[in-house]
């Protein structure tokens, strides 16, 4: 596998934990660099091993469970999306507010944006590659594109205040669904 192949592959694995760093620091909740570091670092993290747990799997065990993967990154994210918008929708300013970069959110949040590079792993194991240059790199683009996501939320957020919240629940439903439908559709 070459370098450009890696690459392609780890920018469009990570687009999904791009997508929700946007949403998720356009809430202001992710605006200190441990917060920053913490999110970006998990889902790098998880896009690292999400890889190496597929290729060590193997076909007969993801077989099993790849028609519910995406229903389990669909209802992940869904429901953190439904809680952001409940938040957004709440006219109480001293309600405490879920922190996407802490606790169980931060895990459901990176595990519903890797699931999709088990299959990833899976095939790479079959292509008879070895797993841990590709899952280096793909963790390493992951965690950078997350730095970026989140602050181009950061902007967003400040610009448009609570608005992003709501718009944010909104996005990581969507991209819930779209997880979704492609497997049931396209797959």
């Amino acid at each position: 596998m070459h370098l450009i192949e890696i690459i392609i592959i780890a920018v469009s694995l990570a687009m999904d934990a791009f997508a929700v760093c946007v949403s998720a620091a356009s809430t202001g909740m992710v605006c200190d660099k441990r917060s920053m570091f913490r999110l970006s670092f998990h889902f790098g993290l998880f896009q690292f091993m999400m890889p190496v747990i597929g290729w060590f799997i193997g076909l007969n065990i993801l077989t099993s469970i790849a028609f519910i993967d995406h229903w389990i990154a669909f209802a992940l994210l869904a429901y953190v999306g439904i809680r952001m918008i409940q938040e957004s929708l709440n006219e109480k300013e001293d309600i405490k507010r879920t922190n996407p970069s802490k606790g169980m959110n931060l895990v459901m949040l990176s595990l519903a944006t890797s699931i999709d590079a088990l299959a990833v792993g899976l095939s790479i194991g079959i292509l008879d590659i070895e797993i841990w240059y590709p899952s280096f790199l793909i963790g390493i683009i992951t965690a950078g594109l997350s730095l970026v996501g989140i602050q181009l939320g950061q902007k967003l957020g400040k610009r448009f205040g609570k608005r992003m919240e709501l718009i944010g629940g909104f996005i990581l439903i969507i991209i819930g669904t779209r997880i979704l439908i492609t497997h049931l559709f396209f797959q």
